[in-house]
């Protein structure tokens, strides 16, 4: 944030879109920021509530999925009506386009698109 925002010029990018903040962005204090680059990037932005873990606990949801459709059994409902949903983990995105009806990207390919 304090470096992007000051070097490229974003155009919003007119869709509902569908944001996870990672455990470890949480962790680290940086949930506000990673929010407030998708609003900078996105017309509406949708942080499903009460999922603040994927569970998919790094690939453990490989080997244990009822970690990850536990975690995410609100998901769904709660993302309904966006195009496409963003993500900073690889194995997030993979549960949570698994239990949603939109696909998962990294939030880089959000940042790319409002630079076109």
């Amino acid at each position: 944030m304090e470096h992007l925002l000051e070097r490229i010029q974003l155009n919003i990018v007119a869709e509902r879109v569908a944001l996870h903040i990672t455990c470890s962005t949480r962790k680290m204090g940086l949930a506000k920021q990673a929010e407030q680059l998708a609003r900078f990037c996105a017309e509406q932005v949708v942080i499903p509530a009460g999922i603040e873990c994927c569970g998919f606990a790094g690939d453990k949801g490989f080997k244990q999925p009822n970690l990850n459709a536990s975690a995410l059994s609100s998901l769904q409902a709660q993302v309904s009506g966006c195009s496409q949903g963003y993500s900073t983990s690889l194995s997030c995105k993979v549960g949570l386009s698994q239990h949603s009806d939109i696909s998962y990207h990294s939030v880089m390919h959000l940042i790319e698109r409002a630079c076109s």
